[in-house]
């Protein structure tokens, strides 16, 4: 056929998987790397949800926690890497899970993929507003006495917009940001653990950074030695590792863009973890060593346990602070509008087989071939689920982000739950499933089950009610306190299973083919 002697091997693989290339393929293997390392981004995830793991443990929860999870989350890595090898589309998620699941797999998968992505697009965006706030606050004494939500929230949006017309713009624009992205993330991390082991007059020990346990959860009394410490606390803390590493699925969703997809997608994705995994470690190691000692000479774990900023200005000064601040508030809004670029491919992908109320609209491409309606879908789906964050908190009367962390939990769990479906589905295909130029072999019949184990686990503890005042059973509850990440994740599954029920199963068929079918069966043939 004259169709398809006229296509490369990257467009020949697209149309044996039933898609023409809609899309622009301008990203390099490089670039479609750099996006998810820029959305794992450790200038943002390590310093935004740093209470979160300092908080229900201390410096172990960091120490230990973090490698441990980091090594699984590298597992999961692997056998994502297989799938996009085999299977490299923009649905990527929910695409892999309705080809080995069949629709229902592929409906709820995309469902969930969409939502933590909306959801990590909207943590990032805050957590960046929140870090232009502080950056500005450290330098102006001022500006810091007129802090409100209200003006985080307003920056957040300013952030959100910013992240949108980037986005709309251009796709190579998009690229060319994303390189820029890694050497900014290499470049500033490495400036900042520089300034975190040479410029604080004392650093903090080897035994405490490894061995010492802090619990301001409210729970258990502050004890840091009962079996709750270690399998309910600790485990809350969970989030600043897992929240961090995330979003590595963007290599799939932008693999219709990238030139050697089968191989370039696979490696980006576990490279993008490996190489954060390692240097947010660090990075982390230094920031704890850095913690400062209070007024009768005990490491601070209180200002500690407040987030990084107070580490900073007390173990810095205010100058080198403001330039820590400065360099992750940039990474972080590199992050964010590489987040909306994910989600939007992502958001494309699911209208283009009908899955979205408004499909028809959301799918339309600009002249530049950029999903631009997707684009503000995702950035308004994104305020809107942050609203709660405009509501003060306060745990053991320290303020405390608890909106954002559960804005952070949805993300979690709504990218992980669905990350664990196709990954379980490829191992219940076993030896029948078509493997890809990049595979695991063999290794796989161990890989997927460990893979699904962790991200079960990890998922119903961000669950939990993280603060006492959050369980509905305790006489101290308050809303203002309640994690609803599971109000929107398991509500959000209710609706969805009505609605299948109802509607979906009727005329969602999983997967549409935009390009002529006799190509395809060219290649069945």
């Amino acid at each position: 056929m004259a169709e398809l002697k006229n296509m490369n091997d990257d467009e020949k693989h697209l149309a044996k998987l039933g898609y023409s290339q809609e899309l622009n393929r301008s990203w390099s293997g490089f670039s479609n790397f750099a996006i998810s390392f820029s959305i794992i981004s450790i200038l943002a995830g390590c310093f935004t949800n740093f209470g979160a793991g300092f908080n229900n443990g201390g410096p172990i929860s960091i120490s230990w926690s973090w490698p441990i999870l980091g090594l699984f989350i590298l597992l999961i890595g692997f056998t994502m890497s297989e799938l996009v090898s085999s299977y490299p589309t923009s649905g990527g998620i929910y695409w892999w899970a309705a080809k080995l699941g069949g629709p229902a797999a592929g409906f709820f998968t995309g469902w969930l993929n969409l939502i933590g992505l909306v959801a990590v697009t909207a943590g990032v965006s805050y957590g960046c507003a929140t870090f232009i706030d502080l950056t500005i606050s450290t330098y102006s004494e001022s500006f810091a006495g007129s802090y409100s939500l209200t003006r985080v929230f307003i920056i957040f949006v300013i952030v959100l917009g910013l992240a949108a017309v980037l986005n709309i713009f251009s796709s190579h624009l998009m690229a060319i940001m994303n390189n820029v992205s890694v050497w900014w993330h290499v470049v500033g991390a490495s400036i900042i653990v520089a300034i975190l082991i040479f410029v604080p007059d004392q650093h903090q020990s080897f035994s405490y950074v490894f061995t010492e346990r802090f619990n301001n959860s409210g729970y258990s009394d502050g004890s840091t030695t009962n079996l709750a410490f270690w399998f309910a606390i600790v485990p809350f803390g969970f989030l600043l590792t897992q929240y961090t590493i995330t979003g590595f699925d963007a290599c799939a969703h932008l693999s219709e863009e990238t030139s050697e997809a089968s191989q370039a997608a696979a490696k980006g994705i576990w490279r993008s973890i490996f190489y954060s995994v390692l240097g947010g470690y660090i990075l982390l190691l230094c920031v704890v060593f850095a913690i400062p000692n209070n007024a009768e000479g005990q490491p601070d774990n209180a200002l500690a346990g407040g987030g990084v900023a107070g580490i900073f200005v007390e173990s810095l000064g205010t100058n080198w602070a403001t330039l820590v601040l400065f360099i992750s508030a940039s990474a972080q809004f590199f992050c964010a509008t590489s987040c909306m670029t994910s989600a939007s491919r992502m958001t494309f992908a699911f209208s283009r087989d009908g899955a979205i109320p408004g499909s028809n609209w959301l799918k339309k491409l600009t002249s530049l071939r950029v999903p631009a309606n997707a684009v503000m879908m995702v950035g308004v789906a994104a305020a809107v689920l942050t609203l709660p964050a405009l509501i003060e908190v306060d745990v053991n009367g320290t303020p405390v982000p608890l909106a954002f962390y559960a804005v952070t939990s949805i993300a979690v769990i709504g990218l992980y739950l669905a990350f664990a479906i196709p990954i379980f589905l490829r191992w219940r295909h076993g030896d029948r499933f078509e493997v890809g130029s990049w595979n695991n072999g063999s290794k796989y019949k161990w890989m997927n089950p460990i893979a699904v184990a962790e991200i079960l686990f990890v998922s119903i503890m961000l669950m939990m009610p993280s603060t006492p005042a959050a369980n509905p059973f305790r006489d101290e509850f308050e809303w203002k306190f309640v994690n609803y990440a599971p109000i929107v994740t398991v509500g959000a599954l209710i609706l969805l299973t009505i609605w299948w029920h109802a509607s979906a199963k009727h005329w969602f068929t999983g997967p549409k083919h935009t390009i002529d079918e006799a190509v395809i069966e060219a290649f069945d043939g």
